[in-house]
Formats: structure tokens, sequence, C-alpha cells
């Protein structure tokens, strides 16, 4: 919107509050709120907040910094009420009115899309968001199934599906163009499917996408996680990107209507830079303690670094679409992942993967789940990180990640996962006192 077209929004919609978001460094949306009668200002100067409350992003003494809002965010909160309706509007993160925050996720990831425009590509992302969605009692998560449903199912009509509904209709409201939502494999699991955008509103339409389902389950006494792991036993929740490049002219550069499969050779750097990268750009894609107890052989999550043409045992799937539908499928991230840094790291891998003309190895069709260790070795097909402390080594010896992250994020992320990894191998667990009760 231009700044007039944002003042006649507000006054149509009688808004009377503008909530301000960012993210942090840990993926967890922030917001100031405002009466709408300060946005004048706000978009001439930013609106100043402190940093230093905020987790990873300023010490105490430089704790000054400013919002500035992204006026193509605008979007109503559809369960504000008449008299307080209120809308929001995604900012970039300023060290003062004029220069930008180095440590702004994103303003990391629009360093990536104007990198990827230097070399005359437009990258565009479509991320899958998984989630659970559980019952509450007195206010707190009750880690138990809803229901007993799987892939696709339509009965029975619960009250998970009635916000399923909900939440497509909300997102609308807010300009996500929804494609679809469904039962995912596990009880309770669901998914919801966004059309792909370019990297920065992709990753936007995540954050919007988690806190519409979210604020819908409260408000229906539920409670929606988007913990990868939260049952042993089921498939956890993922989010597969779906990752294509166009060359300014707007044609698909994945695709080669000369080539047999329809691959380009860009695709195929861009395949090779991935896949070199992989293990690396493993704990910003995946963060948590918990992400590596889906990334696990079986349940479909991906731990074999290696790409198809149709395999899911394979960490990149390369849809059968062609035309301006070609596209990879990335499928190792998980929605608890900052979805600025996850994406930014994703495309710098494969633009360097161009950049550097790394060939990818053979495409692997075989299940490679029930493949030997030495087949695996054979082959030449390595593995994800088995777990948090492992993907950080990756992380901390990467340029890549080091250069893309920037250095305040990169030294304040390593010290932030460091100290998650510790408090997890020294927490006392119910698992524990079970196993050796009898010692």
């Amino acid at each position: 919107m231009e700044r007039k077209d944002v003042f006649k929004f507000i006054e149509e919609n009688q808004v009377k509050f503008i909530r301000l978001q960012f993210t942090d460094i840990n993926g967890t949306m922030k917001n100031v709120e405002i009466p709408s009668d300060e946005l004048d200002s706000a978009l001439d100067s930013g609106i100043m907040f402190d940093g230093s409350s905020v987790e990873g992003f300023a010490r105490l003494h430089e704790s000054d910094m400013y919002l500035k809002p992204d006026l193509r965010t605008v979007a109503m909160l559809p369960w504000t009420f008449d008299g307080h309706r209120s809308a929001r509007i995604i900012c970039d993160v300023y060290n003062d009115p004029e220069t930008s925050f180095d440590g702004d996720p994103r303003y990391r990831l629009r360093l990536v899309e104007e990198k990827a425009k230097s070399m005359g590509f437009i990258p565009y992302a479509g991320p899958e968001v998984e989630f659970f969605i559980l019952p509450r009692e007195k206010g707190r998560p009750v880690f138990e199934f809803l229901d007993k449903g799987s892939y696709f199912d339509l009965l029975p009509v619960d009250i998970a599906e009635h916000i399923r509904t909900e939440v497509s209709v909300h997102l609308e409201e807010m300009g996500l163009d929804v494609e679809t939502t469904h039962h995912e494999v596990a009880p309770s699991q669901h998914e919801v499917d966004f059309r792909y955008a370019e990297p920065l509103f992709a990753a936007d339409n995540v954050q919007t996408v988690k806190l519409v389902i979210k604020t819908l389950a409260i408000k229906n006494n539920l409670y929606a996680t988007f913990m990868p792991k939260p049952f042993f036993g089921v498939n956890g929740s993922g989010m597969h990107v779906h990752m294509s490049l166009f060359t300014l002219d707007g044609k698909n550069a994945f695709y080669d209507p000369d080539a047999p499969d329809g691959i380009s050779q860009t695709m195929k750097y861009f395949l090779g830079g991935l896949i070199a990268h992989a293990r690396e750009i493993t704990a910003i894609t995946n963060p948590t303690v918990n992400s590596y107890k889906r990334l696990v052989p079986g349940y479909e999550a991906p731990v074999n670094i290696a790409w198809s043409k149709g395999n899911r045992t394979a960490l990149i799937r390369i849809p059968k679409a062609r035309g301006k539908s070609t596209r990879l499928e990335y499928r190792a991230p998980d929605p608890s992942c900052n979805p600025y840094l996850a994406l930014a790291v994703m495309f710098a891998a494969g633009l360097d993967g161009i950049e550097n003309k790394i060939e990818p190895p053979a495409a692997v069709e075989e299940n490679i789940y029930r493949m030997s260790e030495s087949e695996k070795i054979k082959r030449g097909i390595n593995k994800l990180p088995s777990n948090l402390k492992e993907a950080l080594v990756e992380a901390e010896k990467s340029e890549l990640v080091r250069k893309i992250l920037g250095e305040h994020i990169w030294e304040k992320f390593l010290v932030l996962k460091e100290r998650e990894w510790w408090e997890y191998t020294t927490t006392v667990t119910e698992w524990e006192r079970t196993k050796y009760e009898n010692i």
C-alpha cells in the first residue's frame, strides 16, 4: 500500500490500534501496540523500543532501537472486536532511523534476495506448515490426541476441522492465498499450505500462519503446537519448503524444455549447493533439541543427504510438475525454525552451488531407509546431524552460515543454542527416573 492508502484502510475498517510486529533471533514474534493516530509519526521516524529486553538483540548500554513498518504487510486482525479493531504491520528493525540493524532476521533474508537478484534471479518459496491441535485444561496444554485421524481424513467432523476452516478464512482475510488445509498423517496433526511468494513474504506468511493458528486454538480452549516431535511413535511436524528461481524476465530458471527430465543445469547446480551445505545449515533449519527427535529414519522424515525425482526418503525431492511449476522440495526444516534465517541459509546454499558450479551426485530413487550403511557409504549418501550439538559444530565451521547470519546473529545464535543443549543434557527426565528406578 501507498501511505495514503494505509490511512484510508484504517479509516474504512475503523482500526483503533496498530500492532507493529517483528521477529527475534529464536523466531518468536513480538509486537508493540500503538493507537492508530500514532502511525503517522511511526512512518516518519519509526517507533523506539528497548532492544536489550529482546533475546539476542542488544546489550543494555545500546538498547535504543527502532521499528520501521513495512506497508506491504498491512492486514486486519480478523478476531479483534468492533470498537477495538486492530491491524498489524510487520516491521524492520533499525539501529537508528536510517541504519538497518544487522541482527534483524528479516534484514538478513533481504540481503540474500538482493544477492539472488544481482545474479539475475528472483527466488520463490512455498513453505508447508504442519502442527498439532491438542486439548487444553485449566489453561494448560494436555499432550493427548484429540482424534484418531490420518492423512487427508474427512471424518469425524470435530472442532479441529472447524478450526482449520476458520484458519483458512482468517488467513484469506489477511491477504494470504491458502491453497490447501488438511489432516496430516499423525492423529491430531494438520497442515496449512499457502501460495508461494518471494522469500521475505513467504517468511512473513509463516509467522502470520502460526499467529492465526495459535490465536484460534486459544479462542476454542485448545492448544496448537509447532513442536517438531511432541509424541513418540508417530510422525513429527515438518515445514517442507518448495523452492524455485525465476529469471528477471519471468521464466522458470529450473526448467529446461530440451532436457530429458526437464531439469535445467541451473537447478542442478542449485541442488549441488544445497547438498554440499546441508549439514552446516541444519542448525538453522532445525534449531531445537526436539528437532532431532523428528529427524530419525521412518516417519517420512529426511535424514539422508540425497535428492530424488519422487523418493520421499531423500532430503530433496523434485515434484513431477514442469514448466513454470518446476521446483524442488527441501524436506528437512521444521516449524520451530526462524523462517527468515532458515530461508536465508537455504537459498544462499543453492546460490553458492550456482556460483561455484557444484554438480549434485546422482539421483537416488530407491528407499534409502532400507539400504545398509555400507551401501550408503558406497553411494556417497551422507546423513544430516543426529542432534543439536552435532549440528552446532557443523554450523560453527561454516563460512556460509557465518556470512549469511552476520556476526551478530551468528555469535548470539551459537550462545543461545549451546545453552539450550547444556540445559537438555543436564536435566533429569521422567524417562530416566522410570528407566533406572531399580538401580
